[in-house]
C-alpha cells in the first residue's frame, strides 16, 4: 500500500511528504494579484507571460498557480491558450498546475488541457451540498487534487469555530460521500488581513493558526493552504514590512501545520534574519498580543513600519568589537563572516597556545566550519557565504601547515572521503566544483579528479583512494548515458559504494528508470544542489542511519519508475507521417528576407570586454550559486539580499579586472548559407542558384498527440521551402580558454571561491557574446531588423524577431549536428574550441547554435520521439540506428532493446 501522500505531478512527479516542511505555490500567473501578468494577458503576450511562469520555477515555486479571472479577459479561452503554450515549455511544465478560477466552467477547461496530476483551486460549500458533491466528483474523475476554501452557504468563515466547522463538513462529505481520497484534499480557511485598525479582525490570524492545528489533528490526511499575501494588505506599499510579515505568519503556521500556501517564492524572508524590532512587531500583531511597548499592536507596528519602507536601513559603521573576543570565538567569526583580513594573525595566535598545530584544525577551525554547516543547512547561510568560508579554512591551514610534520598533517580523520568527476566527453564542473567545497568544509576529503574523466580511471582511483562516496557530474545530454554505463561497470567490478548522480540534463527520475537499476550493490542518488550532499552523504556514511536511508530511496525510486512508466504508457504520440501532416504552415506567397553581407563564414575579432559586460544577463549568474531570484531585484530580497548584494560586488570587482587587465580573449565566427527546407531536413547551398548542395542540417519533430490547431514542430518548418530564397546562419563564440589557467592559479593560491567566481563570469561573457552578436547580425551582418533598438536589459526577453536554436538543447537534442556547424564554419581554427567525443564544447565558457530568421519562429521542445522517426532520423544521417539511439536517448519514448527483441521476431 502507498502512504497517504499528496501525489501531484507536471512533467515530473511531485510528492509531499515529511522531508517537505512547506510548498511554495508561485502566485504570479494570476492576474488578480499581478498587475503585469494581467497586462500580459491583456495584450496577448503569451511569450512574456510565460517568462512570469518560468521565473517563478526558476524562484523555487513547487507549483504554479494560474488565475484568468478578469472582466476585460475571456477567462476560459485564456486559461486554454496558456496551460497549452505551457504544456510546450518542459522548464515550466515540469511542476504541478494550480488551476484557479471562481468559475467552474474555467476550471473544468483547464482540466482538459493539463498535463500531470493538477489541483484545482477551489471547491466550496457557498452553493449547497449538491454543487460542491458535483464538481468534487469531476474532480476526482479527471485525477485532481482540490483545495477546499472555508465558505458555505452563510459566507466566508472567519472565526475558529467557523472555519473548523466547515472543513469538517466538507471533509466528512467529500471522504465519505464521493470517495475523494484524503490526502488530495487541500483546505484554505482563509487568511484574512490583519492591522487593519479594525478590532474584529485583530485576531484572525491567531483563528487561521489554530484553525490549522486543528484541521491537522482530527481530518486524517489532509493539508492546509492560504493565499499569504492577503495577510499584509493593510500594508501595501511597503514591501519590507510585508514580507517580514509573511516570514512570521508562515513560522507559526507551519508549525500549527500549514504545509502549502500561495505566495511569491523569490520574496520570502528568512525569520531569524529579520530586524528584532521589526519581528517583535509583526508577531505582536500575527499572534493578536498585547505589545511590550505601549499602545496596540498595530500602532506599533505602523510607527516601526516607517523606519523600514523601501527597505531602507541605517548603514551600518564597521564594527570591530569581536576583535576584543577570545581567539577562538575570533577564529569562528571570521569563518562564519568569510573575513580573511585577520585569519593569519590569529590562526598564529591559536597555534601558540595550542600543545600542537593539529589541535587547531581540530578544535577552534573545525568548530567554526561545523556553524558554518549548520547555519547553511538551517538555510541561514547561502552558498557564496560558505565558499568564503572555505578560503579562511584554506588560509589558517595554510598557515599552520609548515609547523605541521607530514604524518600529523594527514592524520586528522576526515567525515569520509568523496572522489568526484565530471563525466566523459563533458567540460562543465562549476557544479561539482561548489559540491566538493561544500563538503570539505563539512569535513569530508575530496579527490577531484577534474572533467572528461574515462569511466576506467574513476574506478581505478575509487579503488585506490578506498572512497566512501563516488560524485558523477554533467551538463550535456550525451553525459546522462556515460553515467549508465559507469553505473553498469561499478555493478560489473563488484563496488559497494554510493553513486551521487547530479549536474543541469540529471534527475531524479533519469536516476531512478535509468541508473539505479543498474546499480543493485548500492545506491544510486540524485542530488539536486550543494545545499543537499552534506545531509545526503551524512545519511549514507552513518553507521545509524545508512541502511533506513537507502531502503527509503530505493522505496522512492521504485515508485518513480512505476509512475513514469505509466504516465509515458499513457500519452498518446503520432506516427511520424500524422506529425509531419500536421507541420506548421506558414504562408511564404511573397516572402522575402534580405541577402545577408556575405555569405560563408567570417571571424569576428573586434571585441571589447567592457562592451560584451553591459550585454551580462546577472540572473543566471546568481542561480550558479543557487541564489534563487531574478536581477536586479534578488539584489533587495529579504531573504538573499544581502548574500547576493556581497556577492554581485565581489563579481564586479572581478569584472572590472577581467576588463582592465584583459584576463579573457574573446572569439567567434559567424556564417551564412543559403538554405531551403527538405521535408523535415534544411539543406544548405553554395550559393544563390542552390543548384551545388554545401551540406544538410536534420532536424526532429515533435511526435506528441497536440490539442485542437497546435502543430508538430521541427525547426525546418521555420525555413522557406524550395523555390523560396531563404538562408540560415550559425555561429560559435567562446570568452576563450584563458578561463581554465586562471581557475587552476586560484585553486593553487587555496582560493576556491575566486576559481568558481571567474568560471562563472566566463560562462556570462560567453553568453553575453552570444546575444550580442545576434543583435548584430539582425541589424548588420544579415540586416533583416536594421532599425531595431533594443536595451541590453531588452533583449533577456528576447522581443526580437527570429531565434538561435543550438544542438543538443530542446528544439533538436542532438548534440552530433554541432559536428555539422562547426566544419561549416571552420570553428575550431577559427575560436580554438574543440569538440569532445560526446559534443561537449571545449573550453566550456563557449556557446553555439542556429540562426533562423522567419519573424514566426519561436522556440519549443521535441520532447519524446518513437521508433519510426528515429529510424527515419538515421536514415537521412546516413547513421546507423543504434548510434541514432544511443545520441538520443534522453528523449525515446520506447526501449531500444525491447524494440529490436520485436523487430527481431
Amino acid at each position: 500500500m502507498h502512504k497517504p501522500l499528496l501525489r501531484l505531478s507536471g512533467l515530473e512527479p511531485f510528492v509531499l511528504t515529511s522531508d517537505i516542511p512547506f510548498v511554495n505555490v508561485g502566485e504570479r500567473t494570476n492576474v488578480t494579484g499581478s498587475a503585469r501578468f494581467r497586462k500580459l494577458i491583456t495584450n496577448r503576450d503569451y511569450a512574456a507571460a510565460l517568462d512570469v511562469a518560468r521565473d517563478q520555477v526558476e524562484n523555487g515555486a513547487q507549483i504554479i498557480d494560474i488565475n484568468m479571472d478578469e472582466g476585460l479577459i475571456d477567462s476560459k479561452q485564456a486559461m486554454i491558450e496558456f496551460l497549452n503554450l505551457v504544456a510546450a515549455e518542459p522548464d515550466i511544465a515540469r511542476v504541478p498546475i494550480m488551476i484557479d478560477s471562481s468559475k467552474w466552467e474555467v476550471i473544468e477547461a483547464g482540466l482538459q488541457c493539463v498535463q500531470g496530476k493538477p489541483v484545482v483551486n477551489s471547491i466550496s460549500l457557498k452553493e449547497g451540498e449538491e454543487s460542491f458533491l458535483h464538481q468534487a466528483g469531476l474532480c476526482l474523475a479527471y485525477g485532481a487534487a482540490v483545495v477546499v476554501m472555508a465558505f458555505d452557504e452563510d459566507g466566508q468563515a472567519d472565526s475558529f469555530k467557523r472555519k473548523t466547522e466547515i472543513c469538517a463538513r466538507a471533509y466528512k462529505l467529500l471522504t465519505e460521500t464521493v470517495g475523494f481520497p484524503p490526502e488530495d484534499i487541500i483546505f484554505d480557511p482563509n487568511i484574512f488581513a490583519v492591522a487593519t485598525g479594525i478590532e474584529e479582525h485583530d485576531n484572525y490570524g491567531v483563528d487561521f493558526i489554530e484553525a490549522t492545528r486543528w484541521i491537522r489533528q482530527n481530518l486524517p490526511h489532509c493539508h492546509v493552504s492560504g493565499g499569504v499575501s492577503n495577510l499584509s494588505f493593510s500594508f501595501r506599499g511597503n514591501e519590507s514590512v510585508r514580507e517580514a510579515m509573511h516570514a512570521v505568519f508562515l513560522y507559526h503556521a507551519i508549525k500549527a501545520g500549514m504545509d502549502m500556501g500561495i505566495v511569491n517564492a523569490g520574496q520570502l524572508a528568512v525569520y531569524d534574519q529579520i530586524d528584532p524590532e521589526l519581528r517583535e512587531a509583526c508577531e505582536d500583531v500575527v499572534l493578536n498580543r498585547a505589545p511590550n511597548a505601549g499602545g496596540t499592536a498595530t500602532e506599533r507596528l505602523l510607527d516601526v513600519a516607517e523606519r523600514f519602507r523601501g527597505g531602507a536601513r541605517e548603514e551600518k559603521k564597521r564594527d570591530l568589537a569581536w576583535r576584543e573576543w577570545p581567539v577562538e570565538k575570533r577564529l569562528e567569526h571570521a569563518l562564519v563572516n568569510g573575513i580573511t583580513e585577520f585569519v593569519d594573525q590569529d590562526t598564529e595566535e591559536a597555534r601558540l597556545a595550542a600543545s600542537k598545530p593539529l589541535d587547531v584544525i581540530e578544535g577552534p577551525l573545525m568548530a567554526g566550519m561545523n556553524v558554518v554547516g549548520d547555519l547553511f543547512g538551517a538555510g541561514k547561510m547561502f552558498l557564496p557565504q560558505v565558499v568564503k568560508s572555505a578560503r579562511v579554512m584554506k588560509q589558517a591551514v595554510a598557515v599552520l601547515l609548515p609547523h605541521m610534520e607530514a604524518e600529523k598533517a594527514g592524520g586528522r580523520d576526515s567525515a569520509g572521503r568523496v572522489l568526484m568527476a565530471t563525466v566523459k566527453g563533458d567540460v562543465h564542473d562549476i557544479g561539482k566544483n561548489i559540491v566538493g567545497v561544500v563538503l570539505a568544509c563539512n569535513n569530508y576529503e575530496i579527490i577531484d579528479l577534474g572533467v572528461m574523466v574515462p569511466p576506467q580511471k574513476i574506478l581505478e582511483e575509487a579503488k585506490a583512494h578506498n572512497v566512501d562516496v563516488i560524485g558523477l557530474s554533467g551538463l550535456i545530454t550525451p553525459s546522462l548515458d556515460e553515467m549508465v554505463h559507469l553505473a553498469t561497470e561499478l555493478e560489473r567490478e563488484g563496488f559497494d559504494v554510493p553513486l551521487l548522480i547530479g549536474g543541469a540534463t540529471t534527475s531524479k527520475v533519469h536516476t531512478a528508470v535509468k541508473i539505479s537499476p543498474r546499480y543493485t550493490r548500492n545506491q544510486a542518488i540524485y542530488v539536486t544542489d550543494a545545499s543537499r550532499a552534506v545531509g545526503v552523504v551524512s545519511s549514507l556514511l552513518s553507521e545509524t542511519q545508512r541502511q533506513g536511508y537507502i531502503d527509503g530511496i530505493r522505496s522512492e525510486y521504485a515508485e518513480v519508475a512505476e509512475r513514469h512508466e505509466r504516465a509515458e504508457r499513457a500519452k498518446t504520440r503520432l506516427p511520424l507521417a500524422a506529425a509531419r501532416a500536421n507541420a506548421k504552415q506558414i504562408d511564404w506567397t511573397g516572402y522575402e528576407v534580405p541577402e545577408p553581407s556575405f555569405t560563408g563564414a567570417k571571424v569576428i575579432d573586434d571585441w571589447d570586454l567592457a562592451e560584451i559586460a553591459s550585454y551580462i544577463d546577472w540572473t543566471p549568474f546568481f542561480q550558479t550559486w543557487e541564489l534563487k531570484g531574478v536581477y536586479p531585484r534578488i539584489l533587495e530580497d529579504e531573504t538573499y539580499g544581502e548574500a547576493a548584494r556581497n556577492l554581485f560586488g565581489d563579481a564586479q570587482a572581478m569584472l572590472q579586472q577581467i576588463i582592465g587587465e584583459e584576463w579573457f580573449g574573446p572569439r567567434a565566427v559567424v556564417g551564412f548559407w543559403p538554405a531551403n527546407r527538405e521535408q523535415d531536413d534544411i539543406r544548405l547551398f553554395t550559393d544563390a542558384t542552390r543548384t551545388e548542395p554545401l551540406a544538410t542540417l536534420h532536424t526532429l519533430r515533435q511526435q506528441t498527440s497536440k490539442r485542437r490547431d497546435s502543430p508538430n514542430l521541427a525547426l525546418a518548418d521555420f525555413v522557406a521551402p524550395a523555390g523560396v530564397l531563404d538562408y540560415v546562419g550559425g555561429f560559435v563564440v567562446t570568452a576563450g580558454p584563458e578561463e581554465q589557467a586562471l581557475a587552476e592559479s586560484f585553486e593553487k593560491a587555496g582560493d576556491d571561491y575566486a576559481a568558481i567566481m571567474v568560471k562563472a563570469l566566463a560562462d556570462r561573457f560567453a553568453e553575453a557574446m552570444a546575444e550580442m552578436l545576434h543583435e548584430r547580425v539582425r541589424r548588420e551582418l544579415w540586416g533583416y531588423a536594421p532599425d531595431e533598438a533594443f536595451t541590453p536589459e531588452e533583449l533577456i526577453r528576447e522581443p526580437y524577431r527570429g531565434i538561435r536554436p543550438a544542438p543538443g538543447y530542446p528544439a533538436q537534442p542532438d548534440h552530433t549536428e554541432k559536428r555539422t556547424l562547426f566544419d561549416l564554419l571552420g570553428a575550431e581554427v577559427a575560436t580554438g574550441v574543440e569538440l569532445t567525443e560526446s559534443m561537449a564544447m571545449w573550453p566550456g565558457s563557449s556557446v553555439s547554435g542556429l540562426y533562423i530568421g522567419h519573424p514566426d519562429a519561436y522556440y519549443f521542445g521535441v520532447a519524446k520521439v518513437e521508433r519510426d522517426q528515429v529510424a527515419d532520423y538515421a536514415a537521412r544521417k546516413g547513421m546507423q540506428l543504434e548510434e541514432a539511439e544511443r545520441w538520443l536517448a534522453p528523449i525515446l519514448n520506447y526501449r531500444p532493446d525491447e524494440a529490436a527483441a520485436v523487430a527481431a521476431e
